[in-house]
């Protein structure tokens, strides 16, 4: 049985893409009042993944499952790939010539365990989470504690030795 209802509000942000990127997050329990807010900025990433990489944050910072989760993006890459249901179909071909595999993976494994559903909003439209969520975004990319994507540098490395 499903009691709590959260509501997930996303952004990433590139500085370049690639380039210094971070993720920005929202976590608003329905009902109860409480916030809770995160982000965290890499070294060399791209925007598609730091969009994705903040939806599943925000997902595994759940400690419960299953929960009902309203994902609040701008993002019509995150968005589509899971309300059109092509992430499903990457699955089934193995994710072959798909680029984040390693996040949409990731997105997979801790998406089965909540209900969870997608809503896209327009993005610097004066939504104020979203608003905030691109804040921290940006603030977590132009911060002095980045770390590395290494799925990110993985991928480079892939497509170099290719």
């Amino acid at each position: 049985m499903i009691t709590k209802k959260i509501n997930l509000f996303t952004d990433g942000s590139s500085l370049g893409n690639p380039g210094p990127g971070g993720y920005g997050i929202i976590l608003e329990w329905v009902g109860k009042g409480y916030i809770k807010e995160f982000s965290s900025g890499y070294t060399r990433t791209t925007n598609n993944r730091m969009e994705l990489l903040a939806v599943i944050v925000g997902l595994e910072a759940l400690k419960k499952a299953p929960i009902e989760v309203v994902v609040y993006s701008d993002s019509k890459y995150v968005v589509d790939a899971v309300e059109k249901k092509w992430v499903f179909q990457w699955e089934k071909t193995g994710f072959k010539e798909k680029k984040n595999v390693d996040l949409w993976k990731r997105f997979l494994k801790v998406y089965r365990k909540h209900h969870v559903r997608f809503t896209w909003i327009k993005g610097h439209n004066q939504h104020p989470q979203n608003e905030r969520c691109d804040a921290l975004a940006v603030q977590a990319a132009k911060g002095d504690n980045l770390v590395p994507d290494l799925g990110f540098q993985a991928m480079e490395s892939n497509r170099k030795d290719s």
